[in-house]
Parts: C-alpha cells; structure tokens; sequence
C-alpha cells in the first residue's frame, strides 16, 4: 500500500495485492475447511510447521492471512 494511504484504506485492503488470474481487488473468501496435500512428506512438514502453507481452516487459511498481513 501506499504511504499516502489512510488508516482505513490500510484497515480494509492492507494484506490485499490483486489476483493476478482475475485482477480482482476484494479479499477472496474460501469457503473450504480442508485442503489437499502434494504428498505425506508435504503434509508432515507442513502440520510439523516446518513448512509455510495451509493446512486446516481454523489454523490457517488464504483469507486469514490477509487479514494477518
């Protein structure tokens, strides 16, 4: 975000960049409460946090993290 930007523009669309595939400038919201692993050894690093990603909804999840942000 800009420097310019006011604290409310910051509040609602600070963790926000646009979607790249749809140039949509609104927080998604997933409506999913499990996600897909790319193998075991993808799935044990990322629940042993040894790896960054989504790994159950209430952990962690695309919509959280830009409000974290």
């Amino acid at each position: 975000m800009s420097n310019k930007a006011k604290p409310e523009t910051i509040a609602l669309h600070g963790g926000q960049v646009p979607d790249p595939a749809t140039n949509a400038s609104a927080v998604p919201i997933y409506q999913t409460s499990s996600y897909v692993f790319n193998s075991a050894e993808h799935a044990a690093n990322l629940f042993g946090l040894k790896e960054f990603g989504n790994i159950y909804s209430r952990i962690m999840n695309p919509t959280n993290d830009v409000l974290e942000k």
